[in-house]
């Protein structure tokens, strides 16, 4: 009978199944060299609690091994399994741990419970694999602003990337709704901005509140924790802090930061506010200030500001902006914004970052080593590596996970339109075509963005994240060639692992009856419509 071929995902790029297998018993020892004693560390703590093995450590005759091989690049593992044992190789740390998630696979999903499984037998069946990603950047934005998300959910969903081979972690930290970080030198934004009265529930303008406060925030002790948990796991975390626009808890804390000057609380409701910044040089230093001690707490390279859905409209009407822009020699509010933006990201080049915006960012001139998110279809994409700019593609009709995922009646918020696990396996593609291979290098890979002004629970965010971000784990690190039917068997065996760890994904069937949410309703729209609310957005946040 032929050895069934085991389910990874993502596809590595080489596997060959075997005969034979390592059978794993009360004697199985483990080693690795002293710089990878972490990943051995954490490969013993993902092993024994299913098994109930001890997995104590061994020497050169130890059954597993963990190697670090100078010929394989950045992120690139080898892991070769059979009955006289099993070795992982990485290039670097993060290949070994790579390495490791794929021998966690091998074995049965049951291995991944945080519990002791009676009567299991655990054998690794013997493999081959060389692997590799296709993209630098693979990522997901999470929204802790709508929705605050605690410390130890985070700490879970980082452990969720991690199980996909997931590296970058863009935690979207500030917005109308709520401002997550503690800032030493400005303390009322957490203080003030962390909180709001009630929330809206569903996406229809018209949508009642539910008449409960929210709120929560992130000492820097807890950024600090998160920041090595996920290195820990090969994970960069990208903050960002939203400007000039979706500022209204800033606002909220420091009035004199807005355009009025007037006391604003902080949002309860969902859309894009009127109320944004001024652009005095007060406000400029105000930031910097904020970016300095962002910057002390996270190691990224790239540092987020935001840039997206900035209403001019205060500007426009205000005389002492239009002053500004006289004493800036500006002649349109668009060139305002484009001025702050470029301000900021000086600041961020200044002290060897790179500054991260919304492709709306491109509209005005940024520095040279600025990254562009393209989520306005692919078009930012194209603008930005033509400019010479590295792209982060992240699509809204293609890997924005708030989207609906059916048409069903019952689905739990039906937002915008359709966007099925097939949908994002199928026709997300990082590279726009029409860019030349030159330009194509500019693209980083891509993310998908996790938006909670409707998920208010971690239950409610891995319904809407599972199975799709598989799907997209797979697009940013396999090969660009798509097989459906070989993806589905293979996710199959992904969701096994995923209810192993509890995630409450959503089943192929539709939503569970405790995860639909009866009376919350929501703003769907055809593809149609969806295009034409897209260059709405567009012209209404240029002058023409």
């Amino acid at each position: 009978m032929p050895v069934p071929t085991p389910a990874l995902l993502p596809r590595p790029q080489h596997l060959v199944v075997g005969e034979g297998e390592l059978l794993l018993d009360a004697g199985t020892r483990v080693s690795a060299p002293d710089e990878l004693a972490d990943v051995l560390a954490w490969l013993q703590g993902a092993l024994r609690p299913a098994t109930g093995l001890p997995l104590r450590e061994g020497g050169d005759d130890a059954a597993i091994r963990l190697a670090l091989h100078a010929d394989l690049g950045p992120e690139t593992f080898t892991l070769s399994t059979g009955p006289d044992g099993a070795v992982v190789r990485g290039g670097d740390r993060a290949g070994v741990f790579y390495g490791c998630q794929a021998l966690l696979q091998l074995l049965p999903p049951a291995v991944h419970r945080r519990a002791p499984v009676a009567g299991r037998r655990w054998a690794l069946p013997a493999v081959e694999v060389r692997d590799a990603p296709r993209f630098a950047w693979r990522g997901v934005m999470l929204d802790v602003a709508r929705h605050f998300t605690p410390k130890h959910d985070v700490l879970r969903f980082i452990d969720l990337m991690a199980m996909h081979r997931l590296n970058t972690l863009h935690w979207h930290l500030t917005e109308d709704q709520g401002w997550r970080l503690e800032i030493t030198k400005y303390p009322r934004l957490t203080e003030v901005g962390a909180w709001r009265s009630e929330s809206q529930v569903g996406a229809a303008e018209d949508s009642p509140s539910d008449g409960r406060p929210h709120g929560g925030f992130y000492t820097q002790d807890d950024v600090r924790e998160v920041v090595a948990y996920a290195a820990a796991r090969g994970i960069t975390v990208v903050p960002e802090i939203e400007t000039p626009g979706h500022v209204r808890a800033a606002l909220a804390a420091y009035p004199e930061l807005g355009v009025t000057g007037e006391q604003r609380d902080v949002s309860t409701r969902w859309g894009i506010e009127v109320d944004v910044l001024n652009m005095e040089e007060s406000t400029v230093e105000f930031f910097t200030d904020v970016l300095d001690e962002v910057m002390d707490l996270f190691p990224s390279t790239v540092i987020g500001i935001g840039g997206d859905e900035c209403p001019r409209d205060q500007w426009r009407a205000d005389p002492r902006a239009q002053q500004r822009m006289r004493e800036l020699g500006l002649e349109r509010e668009a060139d305002l914004q484009a001025w702050f933006m470029r301000r900021l990201d000086d600041h961020l080049t200044a002290r060897g970052r790179r500054s991260f915006g919304w492709d709306e960012v491109l509209e005005g001139e940024l520095a040279p080593t600025a990254v562009v998110a393209s989520w306005r279809g692919m078009a930012g994409a194209v603008t930005a590596a033509r400019r010479g700019h590295d792209v982060v593609a992240c699509p809204d009709e293609l890997v924005y996970l708030d989207y609906r995922q059916s048409e069903l009646p019952n689905e739990p918020i039906p937002v915008a339109t359709p966007l099925t696990v097939e949908d994002v396996y199928t026709r997300f593609e990082p590279v726009p075509p029409e860019l030349t291979p030159e330009e194509a290098r500019h693209v980083l890979g891509g993310q998908a963005n996790v938006w909670t002004e409707h998920a208010d629970s971690p239950r409610t965010v891995d319904y809407l994240v599972f199975p799709r971000l598989c799907a997209v784990a797979e697009v940013l690190w396999a090969d660009d060639e798509r097989d459906l039917e070989d993806f589905q068997r293979r996710l199959d065996a992904q969701l096994e692992r995923l209810d192993a760890v509890g995630v409450e994904h959503r089943r192929a069937s539709g939503p569970l009856p405790w995860q639909e949410r009866p009376g919350v309703v929501g703003r769907p729209s055809t593809r149609e419509e969806r295009a034409a609310h897209m260059a709405e957005l567009t012209r209404s946040i240029t002058d023409g």
